[in-house]
């Protein structure tokens, strides 16, 4: 009986278990994901986000880091746990359960070191093109977590340089939410926040008149991280069929709604 009993637990088919990074990055034009080529079979050449197999002796955040560190070089990058997906149809190669993770990253330190492995580049946050399997679904579901941490938290300024200016922060969140906010009340509002240093240096380059260059004091965002409440908008949750509350449903606000 005791035989029959390990027989049923252990006769299932193999599973593997790999790690996917959705990384999203900032420049002047935007919000941007980064995909690389894919260079192997199942669908060897086209877009794919950046992934790989969990190693017998590592956890799944293990293996992100090191995928991460594998295509940037970077260390230190915020990264954060997404979902499993395990649509047992999802990989046609192999019955394979996939941790996604989504990471926030300077596209400027990252250039430089580039690995050239994996033919990546950047695309437009918000017209990602067709990528492999549910790739697409796990994009979207890191950009409403994002946009839904991003209410909550400061976390966008991690995509930021060390200096920035607020038109460039403006821009970053405006790409994000997909709205518009009055230039006047978003500046007010991020003063408010006790986060920002002014520095004696002006964006000459990229503003008519010289807007001055910000630096974000550190201390006070890793001592203040959990108090950046409703800073874009007042979120709202969609209920399932039971009623109970499964996923973020966020409601943008007008440009006139932006210093509440």
């Amino acid at each position: 009986m005791e035989k029959e009993k390990k027989k049923r637990k252990y006769s299932g088919k193999k599973l593997l278990l790999a790690v996917d990074c959705i990384i999203f990055g900032f420049d002047e034009e935007g919000l941007k994901l980064l995909v690389i080529k894919r260079g192997f079979e199942p669908c060897k050449g086209r877009l794919s986000l950046m992934g790989g197999f969990v190693a017998e002796t590592e956890s799944g955040e293990d293996a992100a880091t090191r995928v991460l560190h594998e295509l940037t070089g970077l260390e230190g990058i915020y990264m954060e746990q997404l979902h499993l997906f395990s649509d047992p149809s999802r990989d046609p190669g192999a019955r394979t359960a996939v941790m996604a993770y989504f990471a926030l990253i300077d596209i400027k330190r990252y250039q430089s070191q580039m690995s050239a492995d994996f033919q990546a580049r950047w695309v437009p946050a918000e017209k990602v093109p067709k990528l492999i399997f549910d790739h697409n679904a796990m994009v979207e579901m890191a950009k409403e977590r994002l946009r839904y941490k991003a209410a909550l938290h400061p976390l966008l300024f991690e995509l930021l340089p060390d200096k920035f200016t607020i038109p460039q922060l403006q821009i970053l969140y405006e790409k994000l939410y997909d709205t518009k906010f009055d230039p006047g009340n978003f500046f007010k509002k991020v003063q408010s926040l006790g986060l920002l240093v002014r520095l004696k240096e002006r964006d000459k380059l990229n503003s008519k008149k010289g807007a001055y260059f910000y630096t974000l004091d550190k201390e006070k965002y890793e001592e203040g991280f959990n108090t950046f409440l409703n800073f874009v908008y007042k979120p709202k949750f969609k209920s399932n069929k039971e009623g109970q509350k499964v996923s973020a449903v966020m409601m943008p606000v007008k440009a006139a709604d932006a210093d509440t």
